[in-house]
């Protein structure tokens, strides 16, 4: 992963840069955000940008905006209060970073930068299978198409093809072209020169380029634009590129990986993807299968998570009840991988100690057991109904601990606070338990 950070030589900064190198992030710091620009506009690229808060975080955005550059903006700061921060994120950073810096955090960061993916757990038959013939197709130059539900882990198993192909010291760049406007997204995909259009101050080189001696990811390709469709299969089959606004292509080395949700075939029926392409990319086929296919993975699954997020919260090691396992095995899991990882998220912070038994496995309830006159909140304490707002809050960010605060109107330190208590009301039931025994 990929990150870029915007500091002059604080000795904070520079021990948060020193965690997240330890945390696998290939960092390399600029003094200002004019020189951030000017590297981002080289070609060298980044998944993720840390910015001092103190600086115009809005300002500095919205020319990244202008200029077509699509890059998460973490704003970072020392010693600054809540207000800082939710400024900060109402400027346009997707996170804040409290400085001196948690280890915790900083770890928590860098994963969501290079796409969040769960370690690769292959316990069942049928993703052993997948990864077998990942591996043997890996060292190809051929395009791989990877197909699955929405949650899988497509790009968990495109990172195992890159890390297994003779291009693996190379750069992995990946694009989702579903988060993307579409109005951005041929200049992230192929660049543009200065003057190109209002707001392109410079030359910017785009994800092939920055790819180049290595892989680019299309991640959710069927909602790419049909009219850029065709510049995509250009660039395929002729190993050159056109930036926007240029004179004259560009030559690339890339391998293309593409992912989607949906079925390509019938996308090309219904004239919204086309049939040229979809040959061109889908040379290799990988199918992901459901989690709900593959039930020898939920418990390895399961045992990650519990264990990357208890690590996150600081409650030390955890370890997951056979009731729990049960209660996990036996759910469809409709959201996939995505979907357990958040439930393990949930149930770490509900158990609070070193036992996460069945009840802090919360699943969605039917439909028809929910209640639309607020019966449900009767009978329960405030305390209760607050901690459930909170940890709900919490699941919906994803663990972005400082969205969550400003959903939730409340500041970073009573978050951390009340989850603090929760992890000691968590340990105290388990001493209670141990001692009725």
């Amino acid at each position: 992963m990929r990150l870029l950070i915007q500091s002059e030589d604080a000795p904070l900064v520079a021990r948060a840069v020193e965690i997240a190198r330890k945390k696998g992030a290939r960092a390399r710091v600029v003094p200002t955000t004019k020189a951030a620009l000017a590297d981002l506009r080289s070609g060298r690229g980044a998944e993720q940008l840390w910015v001092s808060a103190d600086a115009d975080v809005a300002g500095f955005v919205r020319q990244l905006r202008a200029e077509r550059i699509h890059v998460p903006v973490v704003a970072y700061g020392i010693g600054t209060d809540a207000r800082t921060a939710v400024a900060a994120i109402r400027g346009g950073a997707v996170e804040f970073l409290p400085l001196p810096p948690e280890e915790a955090l900083i770890a928590a960061i860098v994963e969501a930068a290079s796409g969040g993916a769960p370690g690769l757990v292959a316990d069942d038959p049928a993703m052993r299978e997948l990864l077998d013939l990942a591996r043997r197709v890996a060292p190809a130059e051929a395009s791989v198409l990877i197909t699955g539900e929405s949650g899988v882990g497509k790009e968990v198993v495109a990172r195992y093809v890159h890390t297994h192909s003779s291009r693996k010291d190379g750069p992995f760049v990946s694009l989702n072209c579903a988060a993307i406007p579409e109005a951005l997204l041929e200049s992230e995909l192929f660049g543009h020169e200065k003057g190109a259009f209002t707001g392109a101050a410079a030359r910017r080189i785009g994800k092939f380029e920055e790819a180049n001696g290595g892989t680019l990811l299309l991640d959710e390709v069927s909602e790419m634009d049909p009219r850029l469709q065709a510049k995509l299969l250009r660039a395929l089959q002729e190993r050159e590129i056109d930036r926007v606004g240029g004179t004259k292509p560009v030559p690339v080395d890339i391998r293309v990986l593409a992912t989607t949700n949906r079925d390509l075939e019938e996308a090309v029926r219904a004239g919204t993807f086309r049939e040229d392409l979809m040959f061109r990319l889908n040379v290799v086929p990988l199918e992901v299968p459901p989690l709900r296919a593959r039930p020898a993975d939920i418990e390895g699954l399961a045992r990650h998570f519990a264990a990357k997020y208890a690590k996150m919260n600081g409650l030390g090691e955890v370890k997951l009840a056979k009731a729990a396992l049960r209660r996990l095995e036996a759910h469809a899991w409709p959201g996939n991988v995505r979907e357990l990882e958040n439930c393990l998220h949930r149930a770490v912070l509900l158990a609070g100690g070193a036992l996460v038994d069945a009840d802090a496995i919360r699943l969605p309830q039917p439909a028809s057991a929910s209640s639309g006159d607020g019966g449900a909140l009767v009978g329960r304490t405030v305390a209760d109904v607050e901690r459930r707002l909170i940890l709900d809050t919490l699941d919906h960010t994803r663990g972005n601990r400082t969205q969550a605060a400003a959903i939730l109107g409340i500041s970073i330190r009573t978050l951390r606070n009340r989850l603090h208590d929760y992890a000691g009301e968590g340990a105290a039931d388990a001493d209670a338990g141990t001692a009725g025994r």
